[in-house]
């Protein structure tokens, strides 16, 4: 079963904290190029996998979807998603993406969103979504970026001239990472990028788009904390295609 530190009460209040989750979509800085990266959802069955407080599932259904689920392992998250919900086409769900059932040809679309990394075995997961989708369905997801997430203390380190640097080491071996964030011992899992983008192949996927998040020069103008993203890639975007 993957670690359900969404339920821990010190993680949780200080996550929802966060101002993707105070603003929704619109706080988090990746989203213009994730939504540049998505369908057209008119008339789509959409599955938002991890989906945490639904921003997401609800504006996939405010965009033209025709139906939207939203699957999480935390209670408290889908709690919360329910309670910001009216619309009976959007439904939330709980369970354990890493032993996820869901019936075959029963979605148009798929997305996740920094998700995956709390996932072990991405390859199992990656072909139970690949027989969800109907052909031509896109699957498309965020996930912190390997070089983000590869190293056994992740943190900013500052040079004799103030220039901030990213560490990365151990970035082949792939594997447990356990973090303090919010709340000790954070469980992930690095993937390289190669793995990643393998597994989705070997699972029968297309990849149609690959990003690594920056965010823009007037993002930073608006938001100067946003500087240091500069600096190393975060997230990891992908489209991919059944």
């Amino acid at each position: 079963m993957a670690q359900n530190i969404y339920d821990n009460p010190e993680f949780f209040a200080g996550y929802s904290g966060l101002p993707r989750q105070q603003h929704g979509l619109a706080g988090a800085p990746e989203w213009p190029a994730v939504r540049a990266m998505l369908p057209d959802l008119a008339g789509r069955r959409v599955v938002d996998l991890g989906c945490g407080f639904g921003w997401f599932t609800r504006w996939a259904r405010e965009n033209g979807a025709a139906a939207a689920l939203g699957i999480d392992l935390s209670e408290n998250m889908t709690a919360r998603a329910r309670a910001d919900t009216t619309d009976p086409m959007v439904t939330f769900e709980i369970a354990d993406l890493e032993k996820l059932v869901l019936p075959q040809e029963a979605f148009d679309f798929a997305y996740s969103a920094l998700t995956f990394h709390y996932i072990e075995d991405f390859g199992a997961l990656a072909a139970t979504v690949l027989q969800a989708l109907t052909p031509g369905s896109h699957f498309v997801f965020t996930i912190e970026h390997p070089v983000y997430m590869a190293a056994a203390h992740p943190r900013w380190l500052t040079d004799d001239h103030g220039r901030k640097t990213w560490p990365v080491n151990g970035y082949s071996v792939e594997g447990e990472r356990r973090t303090d964030w919010f709340a000790r011992g954070v469980l992930k899992y690095h993937r390289t990028i190669a793995t990643t983008l393998n597994t989705l192949i070997g699972a029968g996927f297309a990849i149609r788009h690959v990003g690594e998040f920056a965010p823009t020069a007037a993002q930073i103008a608006e938001n100067a904390d946003l500087a240091e993203e500069i600096e190393r890639p975060m997230m990891l975007l992908v489209s991919a295609q059944r």
